[in-house]
């Protein structure tokens, strides 16, 4: 199999390779950091952090408190989402929550769509949001329960 040499590519393509790699693994775009300098740059930008999935680091390992704090000041949608559970069901703190959920569902999170849409029917009665939850996120959520 013959590789393409990414680096030949314009560096608007490469931050775009490294944004997409950033939502699809962390593994992988430290694989991707490491392949040279200028992939390394592009991997540290700030806006790379609005595209990691957090949720998708094994919680295991100790995740910087760092990492977190850039991922959560890009608004980055799996941290917000991760704030507004926290801010619930730790601090009791239900306007937090939605408002979090909101953002994150608004970026199209999936956890977050399903989230604050049950949270808007339970809490304030309000079933509109159910008609933007996608049917095949419902059939992928109906086989994850």
């Amino acid at each position: 199999m013959e590789y393409f040499p990414l680096l030949e590519l314009p560096e608007e393509i490469q931050a775009l390779v490294v944004e997409r790699v950033a939502h699809n693994s962390f593994q992988e775009l430290y694989g991707l950091k490491a392949s040279s300098k200028s992939m390394k740059a592009l991997a540290e930008r700030r806006g790379v952090y609005y595209f990691y999935d957090v949720l998708s680091i094994p919680w295991g390992l100790n995740m910087p408190s760092q990492l977190l704090k850039s991922c959560y000041a890009e608004g980055n949608p799996s941290t917000l989402y991760i704030k507004g559970v926290q801010f619930y069901f730790t601090f009791g703190l239900q306007e937090e929550d939605l408002s979090l959920m909101k953002r994150a569902a608004d970026a199209g999170y999936e956890h977050a769509v399903y989230t604050h849409a049950i949270n808007q029917a339970i809490f304030l009665c309000d079933g509109q949001y159910f008609h933007g939850i996608p049917r095949e996120w419902v059939q992928r959520i109906g086989k994850l329960v």
